[in-house]
């Protein structure tokens, strides 16, 4: 087989690349290790900037986002027992975030993908590239039927996450600098059958630790609380979470109303950037290359806009010109944005949860809690970076 462009990994990352593509006359193949009912069902963000949306609506796959979306122009920060209300769209000229389930996101790429007829293979084997550093790069895998295969690149994109394949083969080339943090806590996750308790996202901090309550629909609700990444889901029955969430949340006039409990689990925090994002005619794109903590909403976000960047970049590179130029700058052009979002990420994380049960950091917090929700100035640098910096 012979494709312009190879991408690895059916996520947002891959699938949104070989959008762009398309519509671009570019040629691509897309590889996924996961059957298909796996990808489009695995629950993950929840949160759209107005930059990931805007480029869905550009790409002509946001038909259904735009029907059933929440749009959000604020979010609330909760401490002490009251809530404080970020009006994010006042703060930014009217920019917005959206919640729309990255599963949703990518049952409608997958369906767009599969309308144009256009090669997206799963349950992909074995998968390995090949003279990367060469101007006819190599994919080799196993189809679903057992057979070996081969497709012939000018370009392969690595979008297969952070346990794939693609960014070893970066790393072998022994340039690779690695930069990350382990966090002290993690997120018990639940997803309940309720209608949301509230109309927009919580952050709460509380002594006992941090909490989120966010949604994936009118009828379903999204709710976090911090924890050891140690502890064991076994430990934490339904009851008890409710009990925590009702302690943590609590504030007068308000309520939180409990439902069935349909799926939970933890998740450790972690910070991880890997540089550089290329190695020859191989670039990293989404989770391959960095991962961010959930606390600013910023994974699926992050990598839609490295694959902006990249499909750029190709289009210029297919070109009449076949200028290099901006995939000679894909890795410093997108590393720029990762460590600023590193930045917003963090300073959320700390700002929220509960840091070692250390009191001075806990008065720090406060303190900083009261200065993000007295200062206008304070307010919109955190609206600019959640509703996502313009691109």
């Amino acid at each position: 087989m012979r494709t312009q462009v190879g991408i690895i990994g059916a996520g947002p990352a891959g699938l949104v690349l070989g959008r762009l593509l398309e519509l671009q006359g570019i040629d691509s193949v897309i590889l996924e290790a996961r059957d298909r009912e796996y990808v489009q069902h695995r629950v993950r963000a929840g949160v759209l900037e107005q930059n990931t949306v805007d480029l869905l609506r550009g790409a002509g796959v946001a038909e259904r986002l735009d029907r059933e979306g929440i749009v959000h122009h604020g979010i609330e920060l909760r401490f002490d027992g009251q809530g404080h209300r970020i009006a994010m769209s006042d703060l930014t000229g009217g920019r917005a975030i959206w919640i729309y389930g990255q599963q949703e996101v990518v049952k409608d790429l997958i369906a767009a993908r599969v309308a144009s007829g256009l090669p997206l293979e799963f349950e992909c084997r074995d998968v390995g590239v090949h003279d990367v550093d060469g101007d006819r790069p190599r994919i080799t895998y196993t189809s679903v039927d057992g057979t070996a295969q081969e497709v012939e690149c000018d370009v392969i994109a690595g979008c297969d996450g952070f346990h794939g394949i693609c960014r070893p083969a970066v790393a072998e080339a022994g340039e690779m600098v690695v930069a990350e943090r382990e966090y002290p806590f993690g997120w018990l996750g639940i997803l309940a059958d309720v209608a949301p308790s509230t109309d927009e996202l919580i952050y709460a901090y509380h002594d006992r630790g941090f909490a989120m309550h966010s949604l994936r629909s009118p009828t379903v609700s999204r709710l976090y609380l911090q924890v050891d990444p140690s502890d064991h889901i076994d430990n934490w029955p339904d009851d008890r979470i409710w009990q925590e969430l009702h302690t943590r949340f609590e504030a007068p006039g308000w309520s939180l109303t409990e439902g069935p409990i349909v799926e939970k689990g933890i998740t450790p925090m972690r910070s991880f950037v890997a540089a550089p994002m290329r190695r020859g005619r191989l670039f990293l794109a989404g989770d391959a290359a960095h991962i961010v903590p959930p606390t600013g909403a910023k994974g699926l976000n992050l990598a839609v806009n490295d694959v902006r960047v990249l499909a750029d970049a190709l289009v210029a590179f297919f070109g009449a010109s076949r200028s290099e130029t901006g995939l000679d700058a894909y890795s410093d052009t997108c590393l720029r944005r990762v460590w600023r979002v590193q930045d917003f990420s963090t300073s959320m994380t700390t700002l929220l949860h509960r840091l070692d049960g250390d009191d001075f950091d806990a008065g720090l917090q406060r303190a900083r809690l009261r200065y993000v929700t007295s200062s206008e100035a304070a307010a919109r640098s955190l609206a600019e970076n959640y509703v996502g910096l313009p691109t």
